[in-house]
């Protein structure tokens, strides 16, 4: 037998077709706007890959340029193992922010008036850049360099996807699973703090509810930054001075209801809270 008829070829994944991108694009978006939820995709459409669910992403993004949205920044998800076992996601995620997703700290949210559909809290620390970075090769000492500040930020999740069913190619497309923000108002210079080392403290309605670290997310936030820069970098994207980057849940997702008050705390750098209606 030839050493060539005994070699297995292997073919990467041809890119799921540019009309099949734009249907589902349309979908997300319109579930968005909608306030309805959808079959998980990867269980439609099992050939997607992960370089598809971004081009989902972008697509669904167009449409809300469209309407007007702005980028502001970018986020990382399912960072920390308690999330990940929460959710069955076993890989960082990421998605854009835009300026309709920041809300002020304090506010009271009408989670229907808001586009929410199934929203869960998670409380993170938040960079704000001085300079941009893109990939690859961006370590979390140029991440350090590159940061004005870290904040405290909660961030409430949304899936536009049935029940959180979600797989990897589903949180991508869905931008990451991202419903809306809020950052606290204190500002601390990042190489002020071990960011590893910072603890979280989150209260429901007046009571203890979770407690973690910044090493929860990758080792440290500013490595999840990287990994975040290095990654969009592979797409032609970077981060961008100015822009807010979420770098992933130091804690267990927390559904959020009508009622609820949720409130962080950051030892060293400050408070955000949020309410709901």
């Amino acid at each position: 037998m030839s050493s060539t008829s005994s070699r297995t070829e292997i073919c990467p994944a041809e890119p799921a077709p540019a009309d099949l991108v734009e249907r589902l694009a349309q979908e997300l978006y319109g579930a968005l706007r909608g306030r309805r939820t959808l079959a998980p995709l990867i269980a439609r459409h099992p050939s997607l890959t992960i370089e598809d669910a971004y081009r989902i992403s972008l697509a669904t993004l167009r449409r809300r340029e469209a309407d007007g949205e702005h980028v502001v920044g970018k986020k990382i998800g399912v960072t920390s193992k308690a999330v990940q076992d929460m959710l069955g996601v076993f890989q960082p995620d990421f998605g854009f922010l835009t300026d309709r997703m920041i809300v002020a700290d304090g506010a009271v949210v009408d989670i229907a008036g808001a586009g929410l559909i199934q929203p869960r809290a998670e409380a993170e620390i938040a960079f704000i850049l001085k300079r941009d970075l893109r990939g690859p090769g961006v370590t979390p000492e140029d991440v350090l360099d590159a940061t004005e500040a870290v904040v405290p930020c909660f961030e409430i999740v949304d899936s536009r996807i049935l029940d959180w069913r979600i797989g990897i190619v589903d949180t991508v497309a869905d931008n990451a699973s991202c419903g809306v923000c809020v950052l606290g108002a204190a500002q601390v210079p990042p190489r002020a703090l071990d960011l590893p080392a910072v603890r979280v403290v989150v209260e429901k309605n007046g009571a203890f509810l979770s407690e973690g670290y910044g090493s929860a997310v990758q080792g440290s936030p500013q490595a999840a930054v990287a990994w975040l820069a290095n990654t969009l970098g592979g797409f032609g994207v970077s981060l961008k001075a100015g822009e807010i980057v979420l770098s992933g849940s130091l804690v267990p997702l927390e559904p959020a209801r009508p009622g609820d008050h949720f409130a962080m705390t950051l030892d060293g750098i400050g408070t955000a809270s949020i309410t709901f209606k």
